[in-house]
């Protein structure tokens, strides 16, 4: 896909803060961030453990509370103290598909009403066969068979129970996911099936995705764009290709390194980098949010740009 040039945006994060109060005082787990996720895209947001996209995609679908800035869907602001109306909005558009799908689902309670709790919190009253046509409808999108509906999370396996979740976020009709980490805990002989299976989905509803993530080369399969995190901030952002082929942030590198590729030869005469904070001299001037190329953003200072943009002859 190309830049922004003419497209709606249909997620707005702008200087988003969140903080979260610990014995020792606060610990600010995002700092400051700013993009947009546009209509239809698939928005990839990747980092380690604890650099806080899971923090960031909460925030989004109002989980976490936003310490500071904005968050805006189709324009309106939704972080905060909303408007009923609104809330029962973001509720049903705006779904998550979350990490572990052994956790996430309810143990005590059957598939049927797994699926279809959501639809009891948008205030429009159902029939029961209304209701059941709609998760009906909902396994059948994610490939399981209706009868699945009478029974309990324990029954099936990882992949089925991932699964189970994505129909939970389906029947709610929603326009924009949150994938948090989808495939993370499921084996990897089953990972590219679910994959696949969003990818379809997305084609078929026209939805629009945030793809979190720690793993670079799942990324590079599903998304458009990818901004990469490190310790709540954003370090770089670019459409997919054009991260791969032209990372500029030294974190980036970093974990780009760190990809295993398929060929052992290749493999074990690679050097995976590691990211050195301090190889960054900030002591002059501080880095800023820039535009290096269409669509590529990075953090850095004027000296590191100057660098970026003769190493890639920009």
């Amino acid at each position: 896909m190309n830049g922004a040039e003419g497209r709606e945006p249909l997620v707005e994060v702008r200087g988003l803060r969140v903080d979260f109060k610990m014995k020792k005082g606060v610990f600010t787990a995002v700092k400051g961030v700013d993009f947009a996720i546009y209509k239809g895209e698939t928005f990839g947001l990747v980092g380690e453990s604890g650099s806080g996209k899971t923090t960031i995609g909460r925030a989004i679908v109002r989980i976490n509370q936003a310490s500071a800035g904005d968050i805006l869907f189709k324009g309106r602001r939704i972080n905060g103290a909303i408007a009923k109306e609104l809330d029962r909005e973001v509720v049903q558009k705006i779904q998550m598909i979350f990490q572990d799908p052994m956790a996430s689902l309810n143990e005590r309670a059957k598939v049927d009403y797994i699926v279809s709790e959501g639809l009891y919190n948008l205030g429009k009253p159902l029939t029961e066969a209304e209701r059941e046509a709609k998760v009906e409808k909902a396994l059948l999108e994610v490939g399981l068979l209706p009868e699945f509906a009478s029974r309990f999370p324990h029954e099936f396996s990882g992949g089925q129970r991932q699964r189970i979740g994505i129909a939970r976020a389906l029947i709610m009709e929603p326009e924009f996911i949150v994938a948090d980490e989808p495939i993370s805990a499921l084996d990897v002989s089953i990972r590219a099936q679910v994959l696949n299976l969003l990818s379809a989905i997305q084609k078929a509803k026209g939805l629009t995705y945030m793809f979190i993530a720690h793993d670079l080369s799942v990324v590079r399969f599903i998304t458009d764009r990818i901004a990469v995190i490190n310790k709540g901030e954003i370090v770089e952002l670019a459409e997919t290709e054009e991260l791969f082929a032209r990372p500029m942030h030294p974190y980036t590198r970093a974990l780009l390194s760190a990809i295993p590729v398929p060929d052992p030869i290749a493999q074990r005469g690679r050097k995976i980098k590691i990211y050195d904070p301090s190889v960054h001299d900030y002591s002059k001037e501080g880095p800023a949010w820039t535009e290096i190329a269409s669509g590529h953003h990075v953090l850095a200072n004027r000296a590191e740009l100057e660098a970026y943009a003769k190493e890639f002859g920009l």
